[in-house]
């Protein structure tokens, strides 16, 4: 084993050029720093754009502690690339941000919002030719702290309750609310629903299909689907999928109504499967709406073990539907829901969104606006340059996951070269995502 003699070079080395496309992304395809600067009054200091653009570009590395801003290895590069004229203070950037969360909150929103809008992402549609729209409350465990708004969730922890929206398969993220941990899931849905719809509207063409979870079995969501539709006659109607809430149903009832009117299947011995639909009438502000629910009961007399059971158990499952596909069909396109959970997984993990840093609510729902803007930045980035030919071997997929792009593409080396007319970025003879790298900046600055 050879021993390597350790020594530091003048020239100026990074390990992070991904900055490069993140700060041509959002000065081309947003008006973030613009707004920021215009909409927000400022007497003295740092300008706004300089603070959150400086942040936004930590958040793409993985990182979101506001100590993170000490790290930064090159100042020239670091302003060059993402057009700022300082970097701010881990001081500055804490309390830039206190003091201006509610303000800065709709402006980073709204470039977020901007960024698909312009750029049109690529979107494949599922085999009914819709286009997903998956909206659900994941848990953010934040135990042990006394930050405001943490309190029980659900799942049994102290902590917060955001409800984000993705559009898509690919899973970009159109909406992201920071609630208590304690606040039900359906409270201020509708106005949530009422938002992504417009926001996907603007992004894709193509019919929606809305698949919300049973806590968020409510009349009022599905009037808010068919009031969408109502003004936007011109478009593709929007459908939905939501789970049925069973609450106190009895399930003996069903089995016996799934005796007359159900298809029956026995997928195996000692397990049978019944899948009917039924039309229901439900009642909201004085308004009376027929509901297709499809339903799935099943009988179980031995268990997937090949235990006999004393009693046979009984599973009983609907699915509120605007669809009229076959019952198989619906309960299919509904178990799809579940990939959204991949989506909270690279927010929390990817992203490291599980613990906010902040002890301010509102703080920390600022900071969750920057983690949608940087999570559909590298959403674009990874769909763009680590899937097609440009790409480093990989096997194949439909998406890669954030925490792919930041190590393939946000970490990645270069030597940072100064000329008289322009700033280079040298990669190493060996580097294989250079390609990769070089396709989506030119996208990025030339298309």
């Amino acid at each position: 084993m050879k021993r390597f003699k350790i020594d530091q070079s003048n020239a100026d080395i990074i390990s992070h050029s991904g900055f490069a496309l993140i700060g041509q992304a959002v000065s081309r395809y947003t008006n973030l720093s613009g707004e920021l600067n215009t909409q927000v009054p400022l007497r003295h200091g740092i300008k706004h754009a300089d603070v959150i653009n400086s942040y936004l570009g930590l958040m793409c590395l993985g990182k979101n502690d506001f100590e993170a801003i000490n790290t930064v290895e090159s100042e020239l590069f670091f302003t060059s690339s993402l057009g700022i004229t300082d970097i701010p203070s881990e001081a500055t950037l804490r309390q830039r941000m206190d003091n201006n969360a509610e303000a800065f909150l709709p402006i980073i929103h709204k470039a977020s919002c901007d960024f698909l809008k312009n750029m049109r992402p690529n979107l494949e549609p599922l085999s009914t030719g819709h286009i997903p729209l998956d909206a659900d409350v994941t848990p953010m465990d934040n135990s042990g702290s006394c930050k405001q708004g943490v309190s029980r969730t659900y799942k049994g922890c102290d902590g917060f309750a955001p409800m984000p929206a993705y559009l898509g398969q690919e899973g970009y993220c159109i909406e992201f609310e920071l609630r208590e941990g304690k606040q039900h899931c359906q409270k201020e849905t509708p106005a949530l629903l009422r938002r992504a719809l417009e926001t996907a509207s603007k992004i894709t063409e193509l019919p929606l299909l809305l698949r919300l979870d049973s806590g968020n079995d409510a009349i009022e969501n599905i009037d808010t689907i068919l009031d969408f539709n109502e003004r936007h006659a011109k478009r593709p109607p929007a459908d939905f999928i939501i789970k049925w809430n069973r609450r106190k149903e009895d399930k003996e009832e069903w089995l016996a109504y799934a005796e007359r009117n159900g298809r029956w299947e026995q997928p195996r011995e000692g397990k049978r499967v019944a899948v009917f639909s039924i039309q229901h009438q439900r009642q909201w502000r004085g308004h009376e709406y027929s509901v297709r629910r499809v339903m799935r009961v099943t009988e179980r007399t031995i268990d997937k073990h090949g235990q006999l059971l004393l009693a046979p158990e009984i599973e009983l499952e609907g699915w509120w539907t605007s669809l009229l596909l076959d019952e198989e069909d619906v309960i299919q396109l509904y178990a799809d829901h579940g990939t959204s959970e991949q989506f909270h997984s690279e927010f929390k993990t990817d992203l490291d969104m599980e613990r906010l840093p902040s002890g301010k609510f509102a703080t920390n729902a600022l900071i969750l606006a920057v983690s949608m803007l940087a999570y559909n930045l590298l959403r674009w980035i990874g769909q763009n340059g680590l899937l097609g030919p440009h790409s480093p071997k990989r096997s194949k997929a439909k998406r890669r996951r954030i925490k792919t792009v930041i190590q393939e593409l946000m970490y990645l080396a270069a030597r940072v070269v100064k000329t008289a007319r322009a700033i280079k970025l040298v990669f190493g003879k060996g580097c294989r995502a250079m390609d990769a790298f070089a396709h989506v900046f030119n996208k990025l600055a030339y298309d």
